[in-house]
């Protein structure tokens, strides 16, 4: 299990996943497809050619969903109670086709659960960055997690 219980994490604590994914134009239209989103920028070519971008825009919450996935097996695999939310979500920069992504996690708060002596929750700050080092998504994430078990 590579994830970590709730009472082995710090605040401060960071860590750079090491996967990578470099997004195809594949991964952008079922994607889009699958949740039913028709945006031209995202699924015609032509019309996105001709927009401010001049290339098709990989979906947004494909982006925010690949930089979640980065980061499960470094955090949360095996130690997850539930997610409790995401807050503070940002897109500051595009993402195109053949873009390669990668993750960052940093642990910005810590807190008992009051309900569950067994477990606690952690609140990440994962950074999506492109091959160019530039955030293109952030978000804060709130996950109840499971405490070690006491011997």
């Amino acid at each position: 299990m590579a994830g970590r219980y709730f009472d082995q994490w710090q605040i401060g604590d960071t860590i750079v996943h090491e996967i990578r994914r470099t997004v195809t134009e594949t991964d952008n239209l079922l994607f889009s497809v699958m949740t039913h989103n028709p945006q031209p920028l995202h699924i015609d070519a032509e019309a996105a050619r001709a927009s401010e971008f001049g290339q098709i825009l990989v979906n947004g919450t494909f982006t925010f969903s690949l930089m979640v996935g980065l980061s499960v097996g470094d955090t949360t695999l095996g130690t997850l109670v539930a997610n409790l939310g995401y807050d503070k979500l940002v897109m500051p920069k595009p993402v195109f086709i053949g873009d390669t992504l990668r993750a960052e996690t940093e642990v910005i708060g810590l807190k008992e659960s009051k309900s569950r002596p067994g477990a606690g929750v952690v609140t990440f700050l994962h950074r999506c960055l492109n091959q160019r080092d530039e955030v293109v998504c952030s978000c804060e994430r709130a996950a109840l997690l499971k405490r070690r078990e006491r011997a």
